[in-house]
């Protein structure tokens, strides 16, 4: 796959240098992690390239990791190899997970409603991926959406169609 004008853009826009990473540098590698997992054709391609440790560690979450939601979002919005995809709706996930508002300080609650306002911006994509992908994408999308606390009467729609779309695609405990 190739990396879309909408994520290069965004990449652009953020001065990652300046920004702390999850492995304690600058997160001017960040860019470099994102569009290896974008352009990755095999598993094998990822191997060395990940946002686990950079963006977010075992759900919790660092300064790059709003600007890095953003390219998120943009490369959800494109054409994205199934496995490219799912690194980044487990990544969104994972985040998702660490930016709750009981976050252990001022600054993690800030980083997760920075994450939040991303993920509200690309709601619509985010569903319709939930919507058309694999059981495991609706329920993740799901777990992503309740996560982040997305409120409102749309969001709770959604959320309730994705779930019993993950019913639906369930088959005798077998995952469609």
């Amino acid at each position: 796959m190739v990396v879309g004008e909408l994520v290069r853009t965004e990449l652009r826009r953020v001065d990652w240098a300046s920004l702390k990473c999850g492995c304690g540098d600058s997160a001017e590698h960040v860019p470099l992690l994102i569009e290896a997992i974008i352009t990755a054709e095999t598993p094998q391609d990822m191997i060395g390239y990940t946002l686990d440790g950079h963006v977010e560690e075992s759900t919790i979450i660092f300064e790059c990791t709003p600007p890095a939601v953003g390219v998120i979002m943009a490369a959800l919005a494109g054409d994205l190899s199934a496995l490219a995809r799912d690194v980044l709706l487990q990544t969104l996930w994972f985040v998702a997970a660490g930016s709750g508002d009981d976050g252990p300080t001022a600054e993690s609650e800030g980083l997760g409603e920075g994450c939040r306002h991303h993920v509200q911006e690309g709601l619509g994509r985010l569903v319709q991926i939930g919507l058309t992908g694999t059981a495991k994408d609706a329920e993740t999308v799901a777990d992503i959406c309740e996560s982040f606390g997305l409120g409102g009467d749309k969001a709770a729609f959604h959320q309730t169609e994705l779930r019993n779309r993950v019913h639906a695609k369930t088959k005798r405990g077998r995952r469609v």
